[in-house]
């Protein structure tokens, strides 16, 4: 894992993201992609013949030309692998187009500030749709502790599997890795098979059963995040049907609601 894809765009959650992106490249060595998105503005229908989206168009491009100013200059400082993309489009196209070279792409977890930022169905559309890891930073998180203690979030689906075998090159610097066999163990892999996988990998991993009822797997993790003290969190993203989670909610979109460590997700 060399390739860091992170969104830049002058909202509430860059610098968590930013940061995030940084901790990542340092620790593997790796390069970070600054993709820099200006999305379309879609103005009120007064302004359209007045040259509404002309302006507030010139007028989001001017704020990210000063927020590319002020990252780049950081950046440089750092002495970072980097490279910079400038784009005007849709978020999720730009993003999905940027990661066919990337490994994992840096997003937040939500963005309360800014609710015409969708980022939890950013996140949910980046897993699906490009089958790249997700790391999702919640917005108010300055540091990615990459050499903390790492939970794995372990019910044997595929997702979990997918998951796990992403996050080795961030779990081989962990100095604690717990593997929490969540709920209803329903089949595939064991816990203690995971474990061994990891082994192998030169990571060793305690393996704790959580049992818990479906409807409460989300409220029982989240308070083994607090309760270890974890530093971020490992789990298989929306691996449920797309029209079920939509309708009744589903463990990925609470955790992306109300997780205070960033989730490394995939599908």
């Amino acid at each position: 894992m060399k390739n860091i894809l992170v969104l830049i765009h002058d909202d509430a959650g860059q610098e968590a993201r930013l940061q995030a992106a940084l901790d990542l490249t340092r620790a593997l060595d790796g390069h970070l992609r600054c993709i820099d998105v200006t999305p379309l503005p879609v103005p009120a229908d007064d302004l359209v013949f007045a040259g509404g989206t002309v302006a507030l168009l010139a007028d989001a491009q001017a704020r990210e030309a000063d927020n590319r100013r002020r990252t780049e200059a950081r950046l440089v400082a750092q002495e970072i692998s980097y490279d910079w993309i400038d784009i005007t489009s849709t978020l999720e196209s730009a993003l999905r187009d940027a990661s066919a070279v990337a490994d994992v792409i840096v997003l937040n977890s939500r963005i309360d500030a800014d609710p015409e930022l969708p980022m939890r169905g950013l996140v949910r559309d980046m897993i699906v749709q490009t089958g790249k890891p997700v790391l999702a930073v919640p917005p108010a998180c300055r540091e990615l502790a990459l050499y903390g203690h790492a939970l794995i979030a372990w019910d044997g689906s595929a997702g979990a599997e997918a998951a796990l075998r992403c996050a080795v090159p961030l779990l081989i610097h962990a100095t604690q890795v717990t593997l929490v066999e969540i709920g209803e163990h329903g089949g595939g892999v064991p816990a203690q098979e995971a474990a061994v996988y990891l082994h192998r990998h030169g990571i060793r991993a305690t393996v704790l059963p959580l049992p818990a009822p479906r409807e409460q797997v989300t409220e029982t993790l989240l308070a083994e995040v607090d309760a270890a003290r974890a530093d971020y969190l490992v789990m298989g993203g929306f691996g449920g049907n797309r029209l079920v989670e939509a309708l009744f909610g589903g463990v990925t979109r609470t955790m992306l609601a109300d997780s205070r460590v960033p989730l490394f997700l995939a599908h």
